[in-house]
């Protein structure tokens, strides 16, 4: 948890006791191309938008709690971690108006799994570690927390891929999340 951040939130006005509400919103230079979200990001709140500076997803890990088993599904209480991250992935695509395949979203999640403030070239990645970084910033995320998250993210873009170039993730996962 930051602190920080959440100050910044509540000073614009943005509920922090309700992470579910909110997600990374996607910013253009010169309305034509994408931004990465860098270290200060744009954080949508149903119809406000506001910026916050957060810190790298290293820097927000709090304790060492084990997440439980996410075999069968999450538990309800790590239901908003999924969704600020989903919705982000949701927005992005919708703004973008580009649909990743569920190759390339099992990818970037894998990435994220593997270095969590890496770069990557497709500018989706660093609005999934946006994601992350303000749930993170919102809630006390251990480590093992956020690689069971994220490793769970990953095997669901894994297990929607049916062939190349398919966009079930999306479809069956992410078009319901925003409605996008």
């Amino acid at each position: 948890m930051d602190a920080n951040a959440v100050a910044e939130l509540e000073k614009a006005g943005v509920k922090v006791d309700e992470p579910d509400r909110l997600y990374v919103a996607v910013e253009w230079e010169d309305s034509k191309r994408v931004l990465p979200a860098g270290p200060r990001v744009q954080v949508r709140a149903s119809e406000q938008l506001t910026h916050v500076t957060l810190q790298p997803i290293s820097k927000l890990w709090t304790g060492d709690k084990q997440p439980p088993s996410f075999a069968k599904a999450p538990p309800p209480e790590y239901h908003p971690f999924f969704f600020v991250i989903e919705a982000t992935a949701a927005g992005y695509c919708r703004a973008v108006r580009n649909t990743e395949t569920d190759q390339e979203f099992e990818r970037l999640y894998r990435h994220l799994l593997r270095r969590p403030d890496g770069t990557d070239r497709n500018p989706l990645f660093s609005y999934l570690q946006g994601a992350a970084r303000l749930y993170m910033s919102l809630r006390d995320v251990s480590q093992a927390e956020f690689e069971a998250v994220v490793e769970r993210l990953h095997q669901s873009a894994k297990h929607h891929q049916t062939h190349v170039g398919s966009i079930n993730y999306f479809q069956d996962v992410l078009r319901g999340v925003l409605g996008a």
